[in-house]
Protein backbone atom coordinates (compact mmCIF):
# COMPACT_ATOMS: atom_id res chain seq x y z
CA UNK A 1 0.00 0.00 0.00
CA UNK A 2 1.44 3.35 -1.06
CA UNK A 3 1.31 5.70 1.90
CA UNK A 4 3.42 8.44 0.35
CA UNK A 5 1.88 11.87 -0.14
CA UNK A 6 0.20 12.74 -3.42
CA UNK A 7 2.69 15.59 -3.65
CA UNK A 8 5.59 13.15 -3.73
CA UNK A 9 3.84 10.66 -5.99
CA UNK A 10 3.28 13.41 -8.59
CA UNK A 11 7.04 14.06 -8.91
CA UNK A 12 9.34 12.35 -11.42
CA UNK A 13 12.84 11.31 -10.31
CA UNK A 14 15.70 13.38 -11.73
CA UNK A 15 16.73 11.81 -15.05
CA UNK A 16 20.19 13.37 -14.96
CA UNK A 17 20.92 11.95 -11.52
CA UNK A 18 19.43 8.57 -12.53
CA UNK A 19 21.72 8.32 -15.58
CA UNK A 20 24.71 9.32 -13.49
CA UNK A 21 23.83 6.55 -11.03
CA UNK A 22 23.48 3.97 -13.84
CA UNK A 23 26.88 4.90 -15.28
CA UNK A 24 28.43 4.68 -11.79
CA UNK A 25 27.01 1.16 -11.44
CA UNK A 26 28.59 0.09 -14.75
CA UNK A 27 31.90 1.68 -13.73
CA UNK A 28 31.76 -0.28 -10.48
CA UNK A 29 31.47 -3.46 -12.57
CA UNK A 30 34.73 -2.52 -14.30
CA UNK A 31 33.20 -1.04 -17.48
CA UNK A 32 35.11 1.97 -18.86
CA UNK A 33 32.26 4.50 -19.08
CA UNK A 34 32.75 8.09 -20.22
CA UNK A 35 30.20 10.12 -18.29
CA UNK A 36 28.74 13.02 -20.27
CA UNK A 37 25.58 13.09 -18.16
CA UNK A 38 26.61 15.38 -15.32
CA UNK A 39 26.21 19.15 -15.45
CA UNK A 40 29.18 20.33 -13.45
CA UNK A 41 32.58 21.82 -14.27
CA UNK A 42 35.45 19.33 -14.07
CA UNK A 43 37.78 22.03 -12.70
CA UNK A 44 38.73 22.48 -9.05
CA UNK A 45 37.58 25.48 -7.05
CA UNK A 46 40.19 28.27 -7.40
CA UNK A 47 42.77 28.38 -4.60
CA UNK A 48 41.94 31.84 -3.24
CA UNK A 49 38.36 30.68 -2.64
CA UNK A 50 39.52 27.53 -0.85
CA UNK A 51 41.87 29.65 1.30
CA UNK A 52 38.94 31.89 2.30
CA UNK A 53 37.00 28.82 3.40
CA UNK A 54 39.92 27.56 5.49
CA UNK A 55 40.22 30.99 7.09
CA UNK A 56 36.50 30.99 7.85
CA UNK A 57 36.89 27.69 9.72
CA UNK A 58 39.82 29.07 11.72
CA UNK A 59 37.82 32.24 12.41
CA UNK A 60 35.00 30.09 13.81
CA UNK A 61 32.34 30.74 11.20
CA UNK A 62 30.61 27.68 12.58
CA UNK A 63 27.31 29.04 13.85
CA UNK A 64 23.97 29.74 12.23
CA UNK A 65 24.07 32.58 9.74
CA UNK A 66 21.15 34.94 9.14
CA UNK A 67 18.50 33.16 7.04
CA UNK A 68 19.22 35.20 3.87
CA UNK A 69 22.98 34.86 4.33
CA UNK A 70 25.70 37.04 5.86
CA UNK A 71 25.44 40.77 5.06
CA UNK A 72 29.01 40.71 3.65
CA UNK A 73 28.04 38.08 1.09
CA UNK A 74 24.83 39.84 0.13
CA UNK A 75 26.74 43.10 -0.30
CA UNK A 76 29.27 41.30 -2.50
CA UNK A 77 26.34 40.08 -4.65
CA UNK A 78 24.91 43.63 -4.80
CA UNK A 79 28.30 44.82 -6.08
CA UNK A 80 28.47 41.98 -8.62
CA UNK A 81 24.98 42.78 -9.98
CA UNK A 82 25.92 46.45 -10.33
CA UNK A 83 29.37 45.98 -11.86
CA UNK A 84 28.63 43.04 -14.17
CA UNK A 85 24.95 43.53 -14.99
CA UNK A 86 24.29 47.23 -14.47
CA UNK A 87 21.47 46.38 -12.05
CA UNK A 88 20.74 48.22 -8.80
CA UNK A 89 19.79 46.09 -5.81
CA UNK A 90 20.12 46.46 -2.05
CA UNK A 91 21.23 43.73 0.36
CA UNK A 92 17.59 43.47 1.50
CA UNK A 93 16.71 42.36 -2.04
CA UNK A 94 19.10 39.40 -1.93
CA UNK A 95 18.53 36.02 -0.30
CA UNK A 96 21.15 33.27 -0.38
CA UNK A 97 20.09 29.64 -0.45
CA UNK A 98 21.55 26.14 -0.64
CA UNK A 99 22.43 26.34 -4.32
CA UNK A 100 20.58 28.02 -7.20
CA UNK A 101 18.34 24.94 -7.32
CA UNK A 102 16.80 25.74 -3.93
CA UNK A 103 16.56 29.39 -4.95
CA UNK A 104 14.51 28.54 -8.06
CA UNK A 105 12.26 26.35 -5.94
CA UNK A 106 11.92 29.09 -3.30
CA UNK A 107 10.82 31.57 -5.98
CA UNK A 108 8.28 29.12 -7.40
CA UNK A 109 6.88 28.25 -3.97
CA UNK A 110 6.43 31.87 -2.85
CA UNK A 111 4.73 33.00 -6.09
CA UNK A 112 2.64 30.08 -7.36
CA UNK A 113 -0.80 29.13 -6.05
CA UNK A 114 -2.63 25.87 -6.82
CA UNK A 115 -3.96 26.11 -10.37
CA UNK A 116 -1.65 28.94 -11.43
CA UNK A 117 0.02 28.40 -14.81
CA UNK A 118 3.79 28.66 -15.17
CA UNK A 119 5.17 28.99 -18.68
CA UNK A 120 8.21 26.78 -19.22
CA UNK A 121 10.02 26.97 -22.58
CA UNK A 122 11.13 23.52 -23.78
CA UNK A 123 13.75 22.17 -23.82
CA UNK A 124 13.88 22.94 -20.08
CA UNK A 125 15.99 21.89 -17.14
CA UNK A 126 14.45 18.72 -15.68
CA UNK A 127 13.54 20.21 -12.29
CA UNK A 128 11.50 23.25 -13.40
CA UNK A 129 8.31 21.38 -14.19
CA UNK A 130 8.65 19.26 -11.04
CA UNK A 131 9.03 22.37 -8.87
CA UNK A 132 5.88 23.83 -10.43
CA UNK A 133 4.06 20.59 -9.65
CA UNK A 134 5.34 20.75 -6.07
CA UNK A 135 3.70 24.19 -5.78
CA UNK A 136 0.50 22.66 -7.24
CA UNK A 137 0.82 24.88 -10.27
CA UNK A 138 0.36 23.81 -13.88
CA UNK A 139 3.39 23.81 -16.18
CA UNK A 140 2.53 25.23 -19.62
CA UNK A 141 5.17 23.97 -22.04
CA UNK A 142 6.16 26.12 -25.03
CA UNK A 143 8.23 24.13 -27.53
CA UNK A 144 11.21 25.58 -29.36
CA UNK A 145 12.99 23.07 -31.61
CA UNK A 146 16.50 22.99 -33.05
CA UNK A 147 15.31 24.91 -36.15
CA UNK A 148 14.78 28.00 -33.94
CA UNK A 149 17.91 27.37 -31.91
CA UNK A 150 15.77 26.11 -29.01
CA UNK A 151 14.58 29.67 -28.18
CA UNK A 152 10.94 30.74 -27.92
CA UNK A 153 9.63 33.75 -29.87
CA UNK A 154 7.54 36.67 -28.54
CA UNK A 155 4.58 35.32 -30.55
CA UNK A 156 4.88 31.93 -28.84
CA UNK A 157 5.03 33.60 -25.42
CA UNK A 158 2.00 35.76 -26.19
CA UNK A 159 0.03 32.69 -27.30
CA UNK A 160 0.86 30.84 -24.06
CA UNK A 161 -0.30 33.58 -21.68
CA UNK A 162 -3.79 33.19 -20.19
CA UNK A 163 -5.55 34.86 -17.24
CA UNK A 164 -4.15 32.01 -15.11
CA UNK A 165 -0.51 32.69 -16.06
CA UNK A 166 1.60 33.57 -13.01
CA UNK A 167 5.20 33.18 -14.13
CA UNK A 168 7.66 32.42 -16.92
CA UNK A 169 10.81 30.43 -16.08
CA UNK A 170 13.57 31.56 -18.42
CA UNK A 171 17.05 29.99 -18.46
CA UNK A 172 19.79 31.77 -20.45
CA UNK A 173 22.40 30.47 -21.13
CA UNK A 174 20.28 27.34 -21.22
CA UNK A 175 20.53 23.93 -19.68
CA UNK A 176 20.14 21.59 -21.66
CA UNK A 177 20.75 23.35 -25.00
CA UNK A 178 23.41 26.00 -24.39
CA UNK A 179 21.24 28.53 -26.25
CA UNK A 180 21.66 32.18 -25.22
CA UNK A 181 19.01 34.87 -25.68
CA UNK A 182 20.39 38.08 -27.20
CA UNK A 183 19.42 41.52 -25.91
CA UNK A 184 17.08 41.95 -28.90
CA UNK A 185 15.39 38.59 -28.28
CA UNK A 186 14.92 39.40 -24.58
CA UNK A 187 13.53 42.84 -25.49
CA UNK A 188 10.92 41.08 -27.62
CA UNK A 189 9.87 38.86 -24.73
CA UNK A 190 9.89 41.83 -22.32
CA UNK A 191 7.56 43.77 -24.63
CA UNK A 192 5.04 40.91 -24.44
CA UNK A 193 5.40 40.62 -20.66
CA UNK A 194 4.90 44.38 -20.24
CA UNK A 195 1.32 43.88 -21.49
CA UNK A 196 0.61 41.22 -18.85
CA UNK A 197 1.38 42.69 -15.40
CA UNK A 198 0.30 39.51 -13.58
CA UNK A 199 3.18 37.46 -15.04
CA UNK A 200 6.49 37.26 -13.16
CA UNK A 201 9.79 36.09 -14.64
CA UNK A 202 12.04 33.64 -12.81
CA UNK A 203 15.33 34.24 -14.65
CA UNK A 204 17.79 31.41 -14.08
CA UNK A 205 21.19 32.90 -14.92
CA UNK A 206 23.43 30.29 -13.29
CA UNK A 207 25.41 29.80 -16.55
CA UNK A 208 25.94 33.56 -16.99
CA UNK A 209 29.74 33.39 -17.17
CA UNK A 210 29.93 30.37 -19.48
CA UNK A 211 29.09 32.44 -22.50
CA UNK A 212 30.70 32.48 -25.96
CA UNK A 213 28.98 35.51 -27.49
CA UNK A 214 30.36 38.26 -25.28
CA UNK A 215 28.39 39.99 -22.56
CA UNK A 216 25.60 38.23 -20.68
CA UNK A 217 22.21 39.89 -21.11
CA UNK A 218 19.66 39.76 -18.27
CA UNK A 219 15.93 40.18 -18.84
CA UNK A 220 15.95 42.25 -15.62
CA UNK A 221 17.53 45.14 -17.59
CA UNK A 222 14.14 46.18 -19.05
CA UNK A 223 12.58 48.83 -16.80
CA UNK A 224 8.98 48.03 -17.77
CA UNK A 225 9.18 44.53 -16.22
CA UNK A 226 12.12 44.94 -13.81
CA UNK A 227 9.99 44.74 -10.63
CA UNK A 228 8.57 41.40 -11.76
CA UNK A 229 11.89 39.72 -12.55
CA UNK A 230 13.40 37.39 -9.97
CA UNK A 231 17.04 36.65 -10.81
CA UNK A 232 18.50 33.30 -9.76
CA UNK A 233 22.26 32.85 -9.83
CA UNK A 234 25.08 31.39 -7.77
CA UNK A 235 28.70 30.30 -7.65
CA UNK A 236 28.38 26.66 -8.80
CA UNK A 237 29.15 26.90 -12.50
CA UNK A 238 31.26 30.06 -12.88
CA UNK A 239 33.62 29.27 -9.99
CA UNK A 240 33.52 25.44 -10.09
CA UNK A 241 31.79 25.34 -6.69
CA UNK A 242 28.93 22.88 -7.27
CA UNK A 243 29.42 21.09 -3.95
CA UNK A 244 29.59 24.29 -1.88
CA UNK A 245 25.84 24.85 -2.44
CA UNK A 246 25.48 28.63 -2.60
CA UNK A 247 22.94 30.33 -4.83
CA UNK A 248 20.97 33.53 -4.54
CA UNK A 249 17.64 35.17 -5.33
CA UNK A 250 17.60 38.86 -6.31
CA UNK A 251 14.25 40.56 -6.69
CA UNK A 252 11.63 42.89 -5.27
CA UNK A 253 11.97 43.20 -1.51
CA UNK A 254 8.50 41.75 -0.83
CA UNK A 255 9.39 38.62 -2.80
CA UNK A 256 12.76 38.25 -1.05
CA UNK A 257 11.08 38.68 2.36
CA UNK A 258 8.72 35.86 1.41
CA UNK A 259 11.68 33.69 0.36
CA UNK A 260 13.32 34.36 3.75
CA UNK A 261 10.11 33.43 5.55
CA UNK A 262 9.90 30.15 3.62
CA UNK A 263 13.58 29.31 3.96
CA UNK A 264 13.48 30.18 7.65
CA UNK A 265 11.05 27.33 8.17
CA UNK A 266 12.77 24.60 6.22
CA UNK A 267 16.55 25.05 5.92
CA UNK A 268 17.52 28.38 7.57
CA UNK A 269 20.65 30.06 6.21
CA UNK A 270 23.05 28.19 3.93
CA UNK A 271 26.40 26.75 5.07
CA UNK A 272 28.44 29.39 6.93
CA UNK A 273 31.85 28.36 5.56
CA UNK A 274 30.52 28.13 1.99
CA UNK A 275 29.20 31.67 2.30
CA UNK A 276 32.65 33.02 3.17
CA UNK A 277 34.06 31.10 0.19
CA UNK A 278 31.36 32.58 -2.09
CA UNK A 279 32.14 36.07 -0.79
CA UNK A 280 35.79 35.53 -1.82
CA UNK A 281 34.61 34.28 -5.23
CA UNK A 282 32.64 37.46 -5.91
CA UNK A 283 35.16 39.90 -4.40
CA UNK A 284 38.37 38.21 -5.56
CA UNK A 285 40.20 37.93 -8.89
CA UNK A 286 38.01 36.88 -11.81
CA UNK A 287 40.79 35.50 -14.04
CA UNK A 288 39.99 31.84 -13.15
CA UNK A 289 36.43 32.36 -14.41
CA UNK A 290 37.73 33.51 -17.79
CA UNK A 291 40.28 30.69 -17.98
CA UNK A 292 37.52 28.11 -17.43
CA UNK A 293 35.25 29.87 -19.93
CA UNK A 294 37.99 29.69 -22.57
CA UNK A 295 38.49 25.97 -21.90
CA UNK A 296 34.75 25.36 -22.25
CA UNK A 297 34.69 27.32 -25.52
CA UNK A 298 37.54 25.22 -26.92
CA UNK A 299 35.69 22.05 -25.93
CA UNK A 300 32.46 23.40 -27.42
CA UNK A 301 34.22 23.88 -30.75
CA UNK A 302 35.69 20.38 -30.53
CA UNK A 303 32.46 18.52 -29.65
CA UNK A 304 30.42 20.44 -32.26
CA UNK A 305 32.97 19.66 -35.00
CA UNK A 306 33.13 15.95 -34.10
CA UNK A 307 29.37 15.50 -33.61
CA UNK A 308 28.64 17.14 -36.97
CA UNK A 309 30.70 14.31 -38.49
CA UNK A 310 28.35 11.66 -37.06
CA UNK A 311 25.83 10.71 -39.79
CA UNK A 312 22.23 11.00 -38.59
CA UNK A 313 22.78 13.54 -35.81
CA UNK A 314 21.61 17.12 -36.27
CA UNK A 315 23.58 19.72 -34.29
CA UNK A 316 23.26 23.44 -33.59
CA UNK A 317 26.10 25.56 -32.20
CA UNK A 318 25.43 26.42 -28.53
CA UNK A 319 26.41 29.93 -27.44
CA UNK A 320 26.85 29.17 -23.73
CA UNK A 321 26.80 26.63 -20.87
CA UNK A 322 28.58 23.29 -21.48
CA UNK A 323 25.95 21.14 -23.18
CA UNK A 324 25.29 19.89 -26.68
CA UNK A 325 21.73 18.80 -27.51
CA UNK A 326 21.81 16.84 -30.79
CA UNK A 327 18.63 15.82 -32.58
CA UNK A 328 18.65 12.03 -32.93
CA UNK A 329 15.17 11.14 -34.23
CA UNK A 330 16.61 9.75 -37.49
CA UNK A 331 17.62 6.65 -35.48
CA UNK A 332 14.12 5.93 -34.15
CA UNK A 333 12.83 2.66 -35.56
CA UNK A 334 16.32 1.25 -36.18
CA UNK A 335 17.72 -1.87 -34.50
CA UNK A 336 20.91 -3.62 -33.53
CA UNK A 337 20.45 -7.32 -32.84
CA UNK A 338 17.42 -7.64 -30.58
CA UNK A 339 17.56 -3.97 -29.52
CA UNK A 340 15.15 -1.58 -31.18
CA UNK A 341 15.44 2.19 -30.73
CA UNK A 342 11.95 3.63 -30.34
CA UNK A 343 12.82 6.95 -28.71
CA UNK A 344 15.57 9.04 -27.09
CA UNK A 345 15.30 7.04 -23.85
CA UNK A 346 16.15 3.86 -25.75
CA UNK A 347 18.97 5.63 -27.57
CA UNK A 348 20.55 6.98 -24.37
CA UNK A 349 20.43 3.51 -22.80
CA UNK A 350 21.86 1.96 -25.99
CA UNK A 351 24.75 4.46 -26.03
CA UNK A 352 25.48 3.65 -22.40
CA UNK A 353 25.34 -0.15 -22.72
CA UNK A 354 26.73 -0.52 -26.24
CA UNK A 355 28.96 2.56 -26.55
CA UNK A 356 29.81 3.00 -22.85
CA UNK A 357 29.01 6.72 -22.99
CA UNK A 358 26.51 8.19 -20.50
CA UNK A 359 24.21 10.86 -21.98
CA UNK A 360 20.70 11.93 -20.95
CA UNK A 361 17.56 11.46 -23.02
CA UNK A 362 15.93 14.68 -24.19
CA UNK A 363 12.54 13.39 -23.05
CA UNK A 364 13.37 14.45 -19.49
CA UNK A 365 14.04 17.98 -20.82
CA UNK A 366 10.80 18.21 -22.75
CA UNK A 367 12.25 17.33 -26.18
CA UNK A 368 12.02 13.59 -26.94
CA UNK A 369 13.83 13.99 -30.29
CA UNK A 370 17.19 14.92 -28.75
CA UNK A 371 19.70 13.88 -26.11
CA UNK A 372 22.04 15.92 -23.90
CA UNK A 373 25.80 15.60 -23.67
CA UNK A 374 27.82 17.61 -21.16
CA UNK A 375 31.26 18.59 -22.44
CA UNK A 376 32.52 19.59 -18.98
CA UNK A 377 35.23 16.97 -19.36
CA UNK A 378 38.68 16.63 -20.93
CA UNK A 379 39.38 17.00 -24.66
CA UNK A 380 40.55 13.36 -24.67
CA UNK A 381 37.24 12.20 -23.19
CA UNK A 382 35.28 14.22 -25.76
CA UNK A 383 37.22 12.75 -28.69
CA UNK A 384 36.86 9.19 -27.38
CA UNK A 385 33.19 9.61 -26.42
CA UNK A 386 32.15 10.86 -29.86
CA UNK A 387 34.20 8.08 -31.51
CA UNK A 388 32.29 5.51 -29.41
CA UNK A 389 28.93 7.16 -30.11
CA UNK A 390 29.64 7.19 -33.87
CA UNK A 391 30.63 3.52 -33.78
CA UNK A 392 27.55 2.51 -31.77
CA UNK A 393 25.18 4.45 -34.04
CA UNK A 394 26.71 2.93 -37.20
CA UNK A 395 25.56 -0.48 -35.96
CA UNK A 396 21.90 0.59 -36.03
CA UNK A 397 20.13 -0.50 -39.19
Amino acid sequence: MNQLSNRLNSLSPSATLAMSQKSAELKAQGVDVINLSVGEPDFNTPDHIKEAAKRAIDDNYSRYSPVPGYPDLRNAIVKKLKNENGLDFTAAQISCGNGAKQCVCNAVLVLVNPGDEVIVPAPYWVSYTEMVKLAEGTPVIVHAGIEQDFKITPAQLEAAITPKSKALILCSPSNPTGSVYSKEELAGLAAVLAKHPQVFVIADEIYEHINYVGKHESIAQFAEIRDRVVIINGVSKAYAMTGWRIGFVAGAEWIVKAVNKLQGQYTSGPCSVSQKAAEAAYNGPQEPVEEMRQAFERRRDLIVKLTKEVPGLEVNVPDGAFYLFPKCSSFFGKSFGSRRINNADDLAMYLLEEGHVACVSGAAFGDPNCFRMSYATSDENIVEAIRRIKEALEKLK
